[in-house]
């Protein structure tokens, strides 16, 4: 039975992606490193900043010492804090799916941004509220693929009230996602806003948008 929706949020509830490449590049270039669209869209996209660092370092050959990688952590989030002050980036329709889930359901988050970006973001929409509980990057130590965003999220939730993973279906929009909620024991809905459709075929089912989408319908496929 569906009893939590658990969103990531870049690329699911709001179009950031191309501000945290633009932020990326732009840290790297200071850093005497390129980064094209290309590279980050086929490489890095669902990896959190200290994962993105890393994996960029390590690829040109750069050392990757913690407070080397802290560092460019630190100058990107306050890049992207000007970026998301001044740009509205939910998606259209975004408002209308969330109210309607949280009405059924109960809601979470597991992203790879920082909190701060998340929640200036969700308030500025005002869908603050209908959010239980948000698992951000500082929460955990593996990010994505690997399950601990959404098995943090899942024992937050039973905190409150119990809920098994086979009771949650994650929204997600990388390939990396998809593979992190179903090693949590997770059913997985993706987007294609990142990736093409047919990259996303391991997810139980894939969707274009959220504006509009039928959730009772994808309640009755996986769990009638």
């Amino acid at each position: 039975m569906l009893k939590a929706i658990i969103f990531d949020f870049d690329g699911v509830l709001a179009d950031t992606e191309p501000l945290h490449f633009r932020m990326f590049q732009q840290v790297l270039h200071e850093e005497g490193l390129p980064l094209n669209e290309q590279d980050y869209y086929r490489k890095y996209v669902g990896l959190d900043d200290k994962g993105c660092f890393q994996a960029i370092l390590a690829a040109h050959g750069r050392p990757t010492p913690p407070e080397t990688v802290r560092r460019l952590v630190e100058r990107k989030a306050a890049l992207m804090l000007e970026q998301i002050t001044i740009t509205p980036v939910v998606y259209p329709g975004i408002g209308d799916f969330v109210t309607r889930a949280a009405g059924r359901y109960r809601l979470a988050i597991v992203s790879g941004a920082l909190r701060h970006e998340v929640e200036l973001i969700l308030k500025s929409a005002g869908l603050r509220s209908s959010f239980e509980h948000i698992t951000a990057a500082e929460d955990v130590k593996n990010g994505k693929p690997d399950p601990e965003g959404y098995r943090h999220a899942l024992q937050a939730l039973n905190r409150r009230a119990a809920v098994q993973a086979s009771d949650c279906l994650v929204i997600e929009d990388t390939i990396a996602g998809v593979q992190a909620a179903h090693a949590a024991g997770m059913r997985c809905l993706a987007v294609s806003t990142t990736y093409p459709a047919d990259q996303l075929a391991d997810a139980d089912a894939v969707a274009s948008t959220l504006k509009g989408y039928d959730l009772e319908a994808l309640e009755r496929r996986f769990w009638s």
